[in-house]
């Protein structure tokens, strides 16, 4: 699969990931360009060979591959590669036409550009095969653009790939827009030894691969040391040396991985956390049980699963040239899972009778009683791919109840509830299974900011028989909770030996005080691993020079491998935003400055970026110029309420009152369910000397029943001195805050003045 970058937060953290895409390009005269008969963008890098040379000594997993996936991840747009209905069909979605034609072996598509007009596009190549094919087009600059319509290969029919309400014409989630530029998002992963190549001076491409599709090369690595060794090898004997790395699991985690790319030219055989750094299980991309939510692909899942621990790698159930499964149905699991212990486990037992009614309580060769079923859950991604989950889950619907999480019994069982589920476990397995130790609860509770959930968080992170990503995420989520002291717990975790641990801590640093930081993960600068090192220097990037002493050469190190990774992504404007924070944060305001500039040159649309340039200015005492950045975002995106509400506070710096309580106005519209919004409108209100309004306003949001938005009714109610009214707000804040004796004290006082009135 591709990779792509998601929205950064409004403090610019950047969020790289993977995401399968289609392209789509340029307005163009249908006889302007021809077809070439080989793919342009071929170019043989050093060290490398031409595709072909592979097949010519190894015929047989050349015949296996082509057959594979991998194989038609790309290809040019022939006759033979093109599955969509390219016959004059016709497809709209929200008022949007688009057309599928052929001519004379060409295909277009004619649709919404850039400019909000209908144009014609030409297909350049073809994206991945099924269950859906995307389509890729040029629009100048060497930008390749994947259309947002598909083709379902299942159904047969075009889809839309978008959700929601369609992005404007040349807006950063438009199809014509930096998220689904292939050149960005998708290029690590569909072809061979892919180079983007580009160029900051102009904002354009060179890119260029070995082969269009993945192919040998991509899981062997470069093959010409391995050809002209067998050219001069001895035919009687065989080579001792292929001058080919073994090919393992990180070879498949470089493509199947939710990671930050943080250099340029990673072959199989190189260490992957030097050349990607992963996300962690976070709120946004799985469930609080470690299950896949958002678009994560395998190695988060994986690397939580006892199997990884155990040492099962993607070769022992995949064959390794189709990537087809090694054996059907429940027969893969128990290649392991025999009733004798087989011998390659020394400190893992999986044996035991598991493909029998007995355990799976279903009929044999019934679809519950598949394996794969109930212990690898499938989620459904781009709308008809469904992935299945690596983690190999056991089903928990008691904490589907509780905590939201899906579980395999009403994903099949559709119509019937978690508590029917739970109910028949306990019939089958007696209720021991809902004693079973599980992450969720520290992980939900983490999210909801529990500091309850604290604890089981720590004992997660000093648990080593958790997984390494486990116990990493966990000191991360530690540290997103706030309001407890947690700096030593970080120090801990950053001698960890487990890297995915100190990544974790290094992360985790960066939401403590800034004083606390050097102490806890000053030793991470000269970690040996690349991810460690750039997320410890951007968590140190406040740390006065002096402090660093004896490790000031390593922080100068980790900067370079910081730079290294801005550079790698020079065409990502979150990236270059986000580096510009790690530049004012040492004082560097000039080159900061510049950086956030940069950002919004490469994505002129994305708020956050402007966001973080008004932010940077407010920042620096230029409340003028931050005004007008909000306002020039606004230009451009009136219905954003983030956008708004920033606009408001740079008018309330500027004492331009009026003008900053009609942005908050909107503010709320545009997002009614802000308490944050409300209630800062009802402030600038108050201040305005427009007290009672402020006051009728929040009458009407006190429905919601938030104590933020009762305490300052209560507030006002008092300031007014209508005292019957501040009595209801106290009585309904008691009511969700009944620990509060000075609520109790003021409902008594209130009490008493009515009545003797």
């Amino acid at each position: 699969m591709a990779a792509c970058v998601r929205s950064a937060a409004v403090r610019g953290v950047t969020l790289l990931l993977f995401l399968l895409l289609t392209f789509a390009g340029r307005s163009l005269a249908s006889d302007a360009l021809s077809t070439p008969a080989t793919d342009p963008q071929i170019s043989i890098h050093e060290g490398f060979v031409d595709q072909k040379t592979c097949a010519s000594c190894h015929a047989d997993q050349a015949a296996a591959f082509s057959k594979s996936h991998h194989a038609k991840a790309m290809a040019l747009a022939d006759d033979e590669t093109v599955r969509g209905d390219f016959d004059n069909s016709r497809f709209e979605h929200d008022g949007v036409v688009t057309t599928f034609n052929r001519r004379d072996g060409r295909f277009f598509v004619n649709t919404e550009g850039a400019d909000g007009s209908e144009g014609e596009f030409e297909v350049k190549y073809t994206f991945a095969y099924e269950p859906l094919q995307q389509y890729l087009v040029e629009i100048g600059g060497g930008r390749l653009q994947a259309l947002d319509v598909a083709w379902d290969t299942v159904r047969r029919q075009w889809f839309w790939l978008g959700d929601g309400t369609p992005a404007k014409p040349g807006s950063t989630y438009h199809w014509t827009g930096p998220f689904y530029r292939w050149n960005r998002t998708c290029i690590d992963c569909h072809s061979t030894d892919p180079q983007a190549k580009f160029q900051p001076q102009t904002n354009e491409y060179e890119s260029t691969y070995v082969a269009t599709s993945i192919g040998c090369q991509s899981c062997h690595g470069p093959g010409a040391k391995h050809v002209a060794s067998a050219q001069s090898a001895d035919v009687s004997s065989p080579m001792t040396d292929t001058g080919l790395p073994k090919v393992e699991a990180n070879t498949c985690f470089a493509c199947h991985a939710r990671r930050t790319r943080l250099l340029d030219g990673y072959q199989p055989g190189k260490p992957f956390l030097d050349y990607f750094s992963p996300a962690l299980l976070r709120e946004d991309l799985y469930f609080p049980d470690g299950q896949i939510l958002d678009e994560v692909f395998e190695h988060g899942s994986f690397q939580q699963s006892k199997m990884a621990r155990a040492g099962v790698t993607c070769l022992d159930c995949h064959r390794p040239h189709d990537a087809g499964l090694k054996a059907e149905g429940n027969a893969l699991c128990t290649q392991c899972h025999t009733e004798t212990k087989p011998e390659r486990f020394v400190n893992q037992d999986p044996s035991g009778l598991f493909d029998t009614p007995e355990h799976t309580r279903h009929q044999a060769g019934s679809t519950g009683a598949q394996c794969a079923n109930c212990h690898m859950p499938e989620r459904t991604y781009m709308k008809v791919d469904p992935r299945r989950d690596h983690s190999f889950v056991i089903p928990r619907p008691d904490l589907s109840a509780t905590l939201g999480t899906p579980n395999a019994c009403t994903t099949c069982h559709v119509g019937r509830t978690n508590d029917w589920a739970a109910e028949t476990m306990d019939k089958w397995y007696g209720t021991q299974w809902r004693k079973r130790p599980s992450i969720a609860h520290a992980f939900a509770g983490a999210a909801n900011g529990d500091q309850a959930a604290v604890e089981a968080l720590r004992a997660l992170v000093s648990d080593h028989d958790q997984a390494g990503i486990v116990r990493g995420s966990a000191i991360a989520a530690m540290s997103r909770t706030g309001g407890v002291q947690i700096t030593a717990d970080i120090q801990t975790a950053a001698a960890d030996a487990d890297p995915l641990v100190r990544l974790g801590a290094a992360e985790a640093a960066g939401n403590i005080p800034p004083e606390q930081r050097l102490e806890a993960i000053g030793n991470l600068l000269g970690d040996a691993t690349r991810a460690v090192r750039v997320a410890a220097a951007n968590a140190l990037a406040g740390t006065p020079p002096h402090l660093f002493g004896d490790q000031q050469g390593n922080f100068e190190a980790a900067v370079a491998d910081l730079r290294a990774y801005v550079e790698t992504n020079g065409d990502v404007a979150e990236a270059q935003s986000n580096y510009g924070f790690f530049l004012f944060a040492r004082q560097r305001t000039a080159e900061a400055e510049a950086a956030f500039r940069r950002a919004i040159s490469l994505d002129p649309t994305l708020e956050a970026m402007r966001i973080n340039l008004a932010e940077f200015y407010r920042a620096t005492g230029r409340n003028d110029q931050s005004e007008q950045t909000y306002a020039e975002a606004i230009g451009m995106a009136p219905e954003s309420a983030d956008l708004r509400y920033g606009h408001a506070l740079s008018l309330v710096r500027k004492q331009a009152l009026t003008e900053a309580i009609t942005e908050l106005q909107e503010a709320v519209r545009l997002d009614p369910q802000s308490s944050r919004y409300k209630t800062t409108f009802a402030v600038a209100l108050d201040s305005a000397g427009r007290t009672d309004e402020a006051l009728d306003k929040l009458d009407g949001w006190a429905a919601g029943e938030d104590a933020d938005i009762i305490g300052l009714a209560l507030r006002y109610s008092l300031k007014l001195r209508r005292l019957p009214e501040a009595l209801k707000y106290a009585e309904d804040l008691a009511r969700l805050r009944p620990e509060d004796q000075q609520i109790s004290g003021l409902i008594g006082q209130l009490t008493q003045a009515i009545n003797e009135k």
